[in-house]
């Protein structure tokens, strides 16, 4: 599939490149989709959640009751669960909540994510770009001349460019990303994904 190369303008240059079938024709596999998302969303938990159990609330040790004789359950604790301030039965504790894919799963998923992208004609090829500051205005303009300012968009860059980012980085519905972070949550995540001409040799070489 041949695509036409874009400039910061919005226009159509003379030039156009070919999105290598290995990677933008797959036949995806919405499984290898599902884990690698799940991973991705469960890499960012901090799973810092805690609750205090029976054992460490505050509170005094002493009997509340006698054992036997007033007609009501045995009680031995003011702290336990089933009394108001006790403590919680089972509570969230801290722990991490990342688990292990096979790389060959995760190139899958992501080769899979760009052909559903591809297939839908929502994949841009742009001309590499550069700001000498950093300025939102501008990054606003280029998404207006590719007409997707209405879209979430996906940029991605060859390398890490600090004005790049910082002009973007205000913008609710754009995310920037280098070639080599491209995961398969942003690619679903955005209606378009515009990637800079000098990224996608890096990404055939990643994914390939």
């Amino acid at each position: 599939m041949e695509v036409k190369v874009f400039d910061k303008s919005g226009k159509a240059t003379s030039k156009s490149v070919k999105l290598a079938d290995s990677i933008f024709a797959v036949e995806p596999n919405d499984h290898a989709i599902y884990l690698d998302v799940k991973q991705h969303l469960a890499n960012k938990r901090q799973g810092t959640h805690k609750a205090k159990e029976r054992g460490e609330i505050t509170g005094s040790t002493r009997k509340i009751k006698k054992q036997k004789g007033t007609g009501t359950a045995r009680a031995g604790s003011i702290k336990s669960p089933i009394f108001r301030g006790g403590g919680r039965v089972f509570g969230p504790r801290p722990r991490n909540y990342s688990f292990k894919l096979n790389k060959k799963l995760k190139r899958l998923a992501r080769k899979s994510a760009l052909t559903y992208k591809a297939q839908e004609s929502n994949i841009m090829v742009l001309e590499d770009f550069n700001y000498e500051a950093p300025k939102t205005k501008d990054f606003v303009g280029l998404l207006n001349n590719m007409n997707v300012s209405n879209d979430k968009v996906l940029v991605v860059i060859a390398n890490e460019n600090k004005n790049v980012y910082l002009s973007s980085r205000n913008l609710q519905r754009a995310k920037v990303v280098t070639a080599d972070a491209v995961n398969t949550y942003d690619v679903l995540n955005a209606g378009k994904v515009i990637i800079s001409v000098s990224s996608m040799e890096i990404i055939e070489k990643a994914l390939n």
